[in-house]
């Protein structure tokens, strides 16, 4: 998209997990994660939630709980406030969709770490959405993601490949039951 950004460059923002956090919150982090697999870890990290609901470690924290106990409806809340926190961050007023070439330039501007995190987080909320079967939903962020990584650094793709191999097949599914 524009002239020489690379979205493996992080420049020198650091990364989510360097962003500071309080003590408790980290505490309560590494208790969810002793608990992983127990019923006490969720209400660790929803602790955690409540008192940084803006740190991103615990965002992403929470979302890899509920990903990975497949609790695809919960994990897509969690990458939409991510996705909410880090466009506030960005200034992109219009979040995710209004990523264009004026709004990328001032983006990286900010801080490039935090936009492939952004990118990131939208990826991962169309994995999501794929999960669900709201194919459509997830397309609309794919493209947005290749408009933006013309080299695909980030692997959108492939994954709007698989959609559209998906929507080939139901269509091909539906054709034959019309004809009857």
């Amino acid at each position: 998209m524009a002239d020489g950004l690379d979205l493996l460059e992080l420049g020198d923002d650091g990364l989510y997990f360097d962003e500071p956090c309080s003590r408790e919150v980290e505490a309560l982090i590494a208790q969810a994660a002793r608990d992983y697999g127990q019923a006490a870890a969720e209400p660790s990290l929803l602790r955690a939630y409540f008192l940084a609901p803006e740190q991103l470690s615990v965002l992403v924290a929470l979302y890899r709980y509920y990903f990975y106990q497949h609790r695809m409806e919960d994990a897509l809340l969690v990458a939409e406030r991510g996705l909410d926190v880090t466009a506030r961050r960005l200034h992109l007023v219009g979040g995710w969709s209004s990523i264009g070439r004026v709004a990328l330039g001032e983006a990286v501007m900010r801080s490039m770490g935090l936009l492939r995190f952004h990118l990131q987080v939208l990826k991962g909320s169309a994995v999501i959405l794929m999960r669900l079967g709201r194919l459509e939903e997830a397309s609309l962020r794919l493209t947005k993601i290749v408009e933006v990584d013309e080299r695909d650094v980030l692997g959108a793709a492939p994954l709007l490949a698989v959609i559209a191999q998906q929507q080939a097949q139901h269509e091909e599914d539906v054709e034959p039951e019309v004809a009857r």
